[in-house]
């Protein structure tokens, strides 16, 4: 709460000038300087005031609700059919759906399919996350870095933008190694949808017991393009307005 500092004595008190003090009288009490004039203590409230309401008003906007234009469904995999992802690592047929949770701060549900051919040492996982934050905008931790990125970008890959994906998507990199999934993460509201790709080896005692190479081993170009592709069916099909 913005005081009277003229009432309280805090603004017009400065220590005497040599000049306040009365000639031929030194016993004489110098005179307090000068109050400042009732019209500068009224634009200094005014500008203090604007400044206060300013910065209400720009926290208002950091912490307003986000935008929802998407839905969460407890059958994401029926949402989630990861066609592009499906035709490049020769089919994901095991499919299986996480309801999540529902809350007034946030939605969430979860999708993974999986490749299962008996004949061959090699499987894909693709994951589907879709997030609804309901009371804070998810923008400024988006970004951020998180261990598990880690795994899909091993020696210092970094986030790399997609460009004409919902307001902001991006990508892990490979790093200095070839990594043997991705991550793409796209920010449209207050929806973050998630999009994991991950490749495992099966290894007998003595090495792979199956042959590798009876499933594709994509290059990374390709595997963010099927990413991508897939990503934006799964926001058209859960988007409601």
């Amino acid at each position: 709460m913005i005081g009277e500092p003229e009432l309280d004595g805090g603004w017009g008190r400065t220590t005497p000038a040599p000049a306040e003090v009365a000639e031929g009288d030194p016993g004489r009490i110098p005179l307090r300087a000068p109050a400042r004039p009732w019209w500068g203590v009224a634009a200094a409230v005014v500008a203090t005031s604007a400044l206060w309401a300013g910065g209400l008003y720009a926290l208002g906007d950091r912490t307003s609700a986000p935008e929802i234009r998407y839905r969460v469904t407890d059958d994401l995999c029926g949402q989630y059919k990861a066609p592009a992802l499906d035709g490049l690592l020769g089919g994901l047929p095991n499919a299986a759906s996480e309801e999540g949770s529902r809350h007034p701060a946030l939605d969430w549900a979860r999708c993974s399919r999986r490749s299962g051919r008996p004949d061959s040492s090699r499987s894909f996982e693709t994951t589907a996350l879709v997030e609804l934050h309901k009371k804070t905008d998810p923008a400024a931790e988006f970004a951020l870095d998180t261990p598990i990125s880690r795994w899909f970008a091993p020696s210092g890959g970094e986030w790399e933008s997609v460009p004409g994906l919902g307001q902001e998507a991006l990508v892990t990199s490979p790093g200095e190694e070839a990594g043997t999934g991705l991550r793409l993460r796209v920010r449209d509201g207050g929806a973050v949808f998630t999009i994991d790709v991950s490749a495992y080896e099966s290894m007998g005692e003595d090495g792979p017991d199956l042959p590798a190479d009876s499933l594709p081993h994509p290059d990374r170009d390709a595997l963010v393009a099927a990413a991508v592709e897939d990503a934006r069916a799964l926001m058209t099909a859960l988007r409601t307005s």
